[in-house]
């Protein structure tokens, strides 16, 4: 069965955001295809795709490498997500559905949980998931797929530091889907605009990175479906 290119791109974007690879280190396709458990056809069409999203540079006499990006294009992420962010969360007041609004609001709940109990690793995972399920209910495919490469990149260059006030954090997501639900399209484009301002701050530049030697197969079950 042959593994689709974009399980490949996944696998293979995962590792570089996570530090398996190093920015700088070479791409092998022959090497890519071997701890994927893949052929090189698909491997080939994932590190275009890679090149396409900033990920994966290709140099003269070298091949595919992982990029190596400046503190000035980190800086420039952050300013952008301030920018998108916001408009998502507008049309999402907009064009929102029901099924939208019961995971946000559920997201909240567990969140201002969390926050009361102080756990901080759980806050992270939450946080993501209303973000990604917010960008979701704007039912722009191109600004979703905008945001999702955003978060992907901005995880890869930054460590995220715990809000000082978790709470206070989490209700202003809760204020967020407030506005969205009544259709408040300006509020919640504004209360989004302070909330990812606020979060902007605490994100820290990665000095240094660690890698991994953990290797798993593509998930070819995700494939099949």
């Amino acid at each position: 069965m042959r593994i689709p290119a974009h399980s490949v791109c996944t696998a293979i974007r995962d590792d570089i955001v996570s530090g398996v690879f190093r920015r700088g280190s070479r791409l092998t396709e022959e090497q890519l295809a071997r701890r994927y458990g893949v052929s090189r056809v698909p491997v080939r069409e994932a590190l275009r795709t890679l090149e396409s999203e900033g990920f994966v540079t290709t140099r003269r006499h070298a091949g595919a490498c992982v990029a190596e990006p400046t503190e000035r294009e980190a800086a420039d992420l952050l300013e952008v997500r301030m920018l998108l962010e916001p408009l998502g969360a507008a049309r999402a007041a907009q064009r929102r559905t029901e099924a939208h609004l019961k995971v946000l609001r559920g997201l909240v709940r567990l969140g201002q949980e969390r926050a009361r109990r102080g756990q901080g690793e759980d806050l992270r995972s939450l946080g993501g998931w209303f973000h990604e399920t917010l960008a979701q209910a704007s039912g722009s495919p191109g600004l979703i797929a905008l945001l999702t490469q955003l978060r992907h990149k901005i995880a890869w260059m930054y460590v995220v530091e715990q809000p000082a006030a978790p709470v206070e954090s989490w209700a202003e997501h809760g204020a967020i889907v407030d506005a969205v639900a009544r259709g408040d399209a300006e509020r919640a484009r504004a209360l989004t605009a302070l909330h990812t301002e606020r979060a902007a701050a605490a994100h820290r530049l990665r000095i240094t990175e660690h890698v991994r030697t953990s290797q798993h197969p593509v998930n070819t079950a995700s494939a099949r479906n």
